[in-house]
Formats: C-alpha cells, sequence, structure tokens
C-alpha cells in the first residue's frame, strides 16, 4: 500500500533511494525507458507503489520532449460520430491502444469548414505528439492542413488521390470484399443484383462499388442507387430501387447501417429475405449485423483492430529518428453468413 502522508509528494530521488538505485536509473524505468536490468525495473516500480510517487507531467515533458496525448480527428458532424457504430469501434480500437501506450486520447470532430483553421490551430500549438484522422473527404483540406502543421499523423482509409502525401494509412481491402459479397449473391442464383453506394467522396465508398462493377461490368444503371452511410440513406434507397427494378433478387450494401435500413423497408413491403431478396452489407458490426431481421450476412472488416493499429503506426512514426515513415497497411477482409443470404 502507498505510504500515506500529508507532507511534500514524493520526489524520484526518494523512489531511487527506496529502490537503491540511481535517479537516472528510475527515471528511465517511470518513463518507459529501455536498457534497465528486469529485477531493478520491479524494485523501481514497487518503490513507485509503495511512496504513491506521481511522475510531474511538465517535468517529463522536458526530458522526453512528448506531451502524452494525441489528437483523434474525425472529418463528421457531432450527430455523426455519436450515432454511428463504425466510429464506436474505430475510437474503442484508438483508445484501448492509446492507454497501453500511457497516451491520453483528445477527440475532435468537423461540424463546419471552420473547424478546420481550429483544428490546424490546435495542431500547430504543440498540444499533441501526433494526430489520428478518418473518414476524410475527397474536397477535405484536413490531409493538407495536418501536413503544414508537420505533426505526425496516421490516417483511417486511404486518403483521395493527391492529398495526404506521404502520410501511412490503415485500410481494409474494401475492393476485394466487396467483390466477395457480390460473387456470393452470384453464387446463390441472383440474377439481378443491386448496390446501395456510400459517398462518393470517401474512398471507401468508390472502392466498395468498384468491387461491385468488377464482378458485374454490365450491370443496368438503375440497379445502382446512392446512400450516405445512414440508415435513412438505405430504406430510401431500397424503397426507390423497388420501384424501379422490381425484378431485383439481391443487393450489395455498401455497409451495415445503410443495410438495416434496407432490410426495413424490404420488410415493410412484405419481401421475404432472402426468398425474394438477397442482403449483403458490409463492416460487420456487432452492435448491427447479428441484430437486423433476418440476421446480415456481410463482409467483416476488423474497425476495433484498425484503429489499434492506427495508433501502433503513430507510436512508430514518434519513436523513429526522421527515416522513412512506416508503410501503409490494407487489411484482409472476410465473409460473413448469416440469415439475409
Amino acid at each position: 500500500m502507498p505510504e500515506q502522508t500529508t507532507g511534500p509528494r514524493p520526489t524520484l530521488e526518494a523512489v531511487a533511494a527506496r529502490a537503491g538505485v540511481s535517479r537516472a536509473t528510475a527515471s528511465r524505468v517511470v518513463n518507459g525507458g529501455a536498457g534497465v536490468r528486469a529485477p531493478l525495473v520491479d524494485k523501481v516500480r514497487r518503490a513507485v507503489e509503495e511512496l504513491g510517487y506521481v511522475p510531474n507531467h511538465a517535468a517529463r515533458s522536458l526530458v522526453t520532449r512528448r506531451n502524452g496525448a494525441v489528437a483523434v480527428i474525425i472529418a463528421e458532424p457531432e450527430f455523426r460520430v455519436f450515432s454511428d457504430p463504425f466510429f464506436e469501434q474505430q475510437v474503442r480500437g484508438i483508445s484501448r491502444e492509446l492507454t497501453a501506450h500511457d497516451t491520453q486520447l483528445v477527440l475532435l470532430w468537423v461540424e463546419g469548414p471552420g473547424d478546420h483553421d481550429r483544428i490546424a490551430r490546435y495542431l500547430s500549438g504543440g498540444h499533441v505528439d501526433g494526430a489520428l484522422a478518418f473518414s476524410l473527404h475527397d474536397d477535405d483540406r484536413l490531409p493538407a492542413l495536418i501536413g503544414r502543421t508537420r505533426v505526425p499523423a496516421v490516417f483511417g482509409g486511404r486518403p483521395a488521390a493527391g492529398s495526404g502525401q506521404g502520410v501511412p494509412f490503415v485500410d481494409a481491402d474494401n475492393r476485394g470484399g466487396a467483390r466477395g459479397a457480390v460473387r456470393h449473391l452470384v453464387s446463390l442464383g441472383c440474377r439481378t443484383i443491386a448496390h446501395i453506394a456510400g459517398p462518393r467522396d470517401q474512398t471507401s465508398a468508390l472502392d466498395r462499388l468498384h468491387g461491385y462493377r468488377d464482378v458485374l461490368a454490365d450491370a443496368d444503371p438503375a440497379l445502382l442507387c446512392q446512400g450516405d452511410f445512414t440508415e435513412e440513406s438505405g430504406a430510401r434507397a431500397m424503397a426507390g430501387l423497388l420501384e424501379r427494378r422490381p425484378d431485383v433478387d439481391g443487393v450489395f450494401v455498401a455497409n451495415d447501417v445503410m443495410a438495416s435500413g434496407a432490410l426495413r423497408t424490404l420488410r415493410e413491403r412484405g419481401v421475404a429475405v432472402p426468398g425474394d431478396i438477397a442482403v449483403v452489407g458490409f463492416d460487420d458490426m456487432a452492435s448491427v449485423a447479428p441484430r437486423t431481421d433476418p440476421a446480415l450476412t456481410t463482409v467483416r472488416q476488423d474497425i476495433e483492430g484498425m484503429g489499434r493499429l492506427m495508433v501502433r503506426l503513430l507510436m512508430r512514426l514518434l519513436d523513429g529518428t526522421g527515416g522513412e515513415p512506416p508503410a501503409s497497411v490494407v487489411t484482409p477482409v472476410t465473409l460473413v453468413r448469416r440469415a439475409s443470404a
């Protein structure tokens, strides 16, 4: 148990004396440095616990030149951030990995164009060691602004061509996953397969659209519907699709949330799934895909794992010596079969 005291808080020198090591050795252990033998590490950690020592963050920053904080920037308004389970899962992965690195998360989001300059000023002010940004759009100024601040950064998702040059990213195999989803519908005997696409200013949605077209290059344009990754847009797109092409017997939807909206429309119209129309989504979000009616067949990407991987790449940037940045990573996806297809 930490010693109870009403005097001055314990110092690093006191920790070193209790552990029987030099101040330099105690400092290396407390600040996460390498090169200290395991028995000495144990002694220092035991002394820290017994004395109730709390590192001085300001002093530590002077030594390590670190703030112990990372900005997580979501290029979406607040209502999207808190209503879409994708963001919840990715931020959970980021938070857990940052915690493992004893680093704080500072969450920022974009309500409108004016927020870009505010975020750039914050990053330039030296408040954080690095930045993680995701849900980027084609016309987004964030990649260029982050680049000008010279803050080390990693992007979630492949940025649009011409932006974010030299910044590593973590993405899923969106195009390959889309091909697998459509091929699955074909294998079930579906002949008229539609696609409810996501916003075309995001590379993930475009890659999934391209994957659909890789398999069905000659698909009727009337089978392509536009959504915005929200449940309501999926419901509207499905309703419009039924009016234009009542012969549709398979639908690949660009994310699980839109797929849940599409399933709701089909249920309200009395259309049997998968008997009349088979439906496949993308993401495999635990709060959505297994809970739809019927349970959704979908393409699984490891959303939380990608958040963790973003942090690991950023930590490699922060620990580097100015050499080549870590390579971008595209993670594999898998088809998860449930009752909808």
